[in-house]
């Protein structure tokens, strides 16, 4: 069990200085030609070196290199020039939070994590004979001899079992794709731009019924890195203070492979226990939480967020979608700028650098007004972690 007593030391004490991402809209138009502009640590690469200048900041005040996707700790670090002190790898809030960890125990003041990936290009396949990820993932394996390898039908059973439950309707789960949609339409950085409506979402095509196509998310290349050091450092950066105010994990790993946590609970006993973990460290509610960032490879993670955390009742996630909305001017913007279904599938870690603009206040035509909070969660899998952002400005 988590020690909230402990855990909310870590909490404030480590900012992001820097961050940086790919030209995910323009590489997406050259990848569709054909061209090939980077591959997985290029891509990286360049999106540490834009975070390093947005921090002031040069290759040689890194301590720690933290990595994600398809790289290697070492390879990067040798692409980089660098000989961290510290290092790791995981998905993208795991890694803040090993940052976190490091720094505060005194292990580097400066940590980089990174991420690269050109899934695109690569050929990289998330479903059938050929899915890629092996025993990491049990449902390449598990179920292979049923067929059911595709993370989008084991999503769309879970989002069937929770319509039947709930009552969700496909307008309703429809209101996630157009607000995203809306807010990519701000976001001269995202892959899909053109708005859409509720019309254009129920007119599209079943990918995995009941998940149509805007229910998915892209495929497509990109990097992303972020920069972070100790509240004292950075305060002496350029840009205006933001701190990782909140951490949370805990797993629901019990009958994985009867789907029991897809299709009882629906995420819902992880959600509990990281909502006491991230809020109770943070010393907010949900209520305080200006700007919501939800790892969507699917639509549906969206409203099992909703409720999990508390915005909404357990049940009434489609009727908070329709009445008080999630898009720009709703009740709590979500993925705002685009996230995986319109922005970019940086498998989370584009989340973050967003996040973290929001929170300093630059996030351009999709700025949300006054915000302080800012909060990342992920059930991928019945892995659920949550970080919480702080501005200080």
């Amino acid at each position: 069990m988590a020690d909230l007593r402990r855990l909310s030391a870590l909490c404030g004490e480590v900012a992001v200085v820097g961050v940086g991402e790919t030209d995910y809209g323009t590489d997406y138009v050259r990848t569709r030609r054909g061209e090939k502009p980077y591959d997985s640590y290029g891509y990286a690469a360049l999106a540490l070196n834009r975070a390093l200048a947005d921090a002031g900041l040069t290759k040689d005040d890194l301590d720690g290199l933290i990595v994600g996707g398809p790289i290697a700790y070492e390879r990067m670090a040798e692409i980089a020039g660098i000989e961290p002190g510290w290092s790791g790898s995981g998905d993208a809030p795991t890694s803040v939070t090993q940052a976190v960890m490091a720094i505060t125990a005194g292990f580097a003041e400066t940590v980089a994590i990174v991420y690269g990936n050109d899934q695109r290009t690569a050929g990289t396949a998330y479903g059938g004979p050929q899915a890629m990820g092996g025993e990491a993932i049990l449902s390449y394996v598990y179920f292979a001899p049923w067929g059911m390898t595709s993370q989008g039908a084991l999503y769309a059973m879970m989002t069937r079992r929770y319509m039947e439950v709930h009552g969700l309707e496909p307008h309703e789960l429809g209101q996630v794709a157009v607000a995203q949609r809306a807010f990519a339409a701000l976001n001269p950085n995202a892959v899909m731009r053109s708005p859409i409506d509720i019309d254009d979402y129920l007119g599209a095509r079943y990918i995995a019924e009941p998940l149509r196509l805007y229910d998915y998310c892209l495929i497509n290349d990109g990097g992303v890195a972020m920069i972070l050091t100790t509240r004292d450092r950075a305060r002496r950066g350029p840009n205006p203070l933001v701190t990782v105010a909140g951490l949370g994990r805990a797993d629901e790993n019990i009958g994985a492979t009867t789907l029991r946590p897809r299709l009882v609970t629906f995420y819902h006993e992880g959600h509990a226990k990281v909502r006491e973990q991230v809020y109770g460290t943070a010393g907010i509610g949900p209520g305080e939480v200006d700007v919501l960032g939800v790892y969507d490879s699917f639509s549906c993670h969206v409203p099992y967020a909703l409720e999990g955390m508390g915005f909404c009742e357990i049940g009434d996630a489609g009727k908070f979608l329709v009445e008080k909305g999630v898009g720009p001017g709703g009740a709590i913007p979500t993925n705002t700028s685009g996230g995986h279904l319109s922005e970019s599938y940086m498998q989370g870690w584009n989340h973050q650098p967003e996040l973290v603009r929001q929170a300093r206040g630059t996030a351009g035509e999709r700025q949300v007004p006054d915000v302080r909070h800012t909060q990342f969660v992920s059930d991928v899998a019945g892995n659920v972690i949550s970080v919480v952002y702080r501005s200080e400005r």
